[in-house]
């Protein structure tokens, strides 16, 4: 992985769209069903909307049902990093690009993968690179 992405907030507005920044910046959740990624099945790879850092890989996506772009593993496991979430009332872990520090969303522990893991994830925090690459445009439908 290569150095750190840093940036001034001012920055951070001026990279991302205004959906983009609330999620990826501020933690912010994009609504169930809304994102562009979630029952996109085209084979490829996700990087962080934020830096272009390779997060997931459409080999561990799978349809969760959740509404958000699911995931068993990250591409590499040094790609995104953990840290304990306790907003909104709830004791949950959050996911961080490991090198921007953007939000990217949840891990649950009711996946399918041998690890047992669901990395629940928005679509706004990612952009897909592969075959039939629909727009990311930052917004929902």
């Amino acid at each position: 992985m290569s150095d750190k992405t840093i940036r001034s907030e001012a920055e951070w507005r001026e990279a991302l769209t205004p959906e983009q920044y609330h999620v990826l910046r501020e933690g912010g959740t994009e609504r169930a069903f809304a994102g562009a990624y979630d029952g996109m099945k085209a084979e490829g790879e996700y990087h962080c909307a934020g830096c272009g850092q390779l997060l997931f890989s459409s080999a561990k996506k799978y349809d969760s049902g959740s509404g958000w772009p699911s995931f068993t593993d990250p591409a590499e496991n040094d790609a995104v990093e953990m840290r304990r979430d306790t907003s909104h009332g709830m004791v949950r872990t959050e996911v961080l690009c490991a090198n921007c520090e953007g939000h990217l969303g949840h891990v649950f522990p009711d996946g399918p993968g041998e690890n047992g893991l669901r990395y629940c994830i928005n679509s706004v925090a990612l952009e897909f690179e592969g075959e039939d690459a629909p727009p990311n445009d930052g917004g929902g439908d």
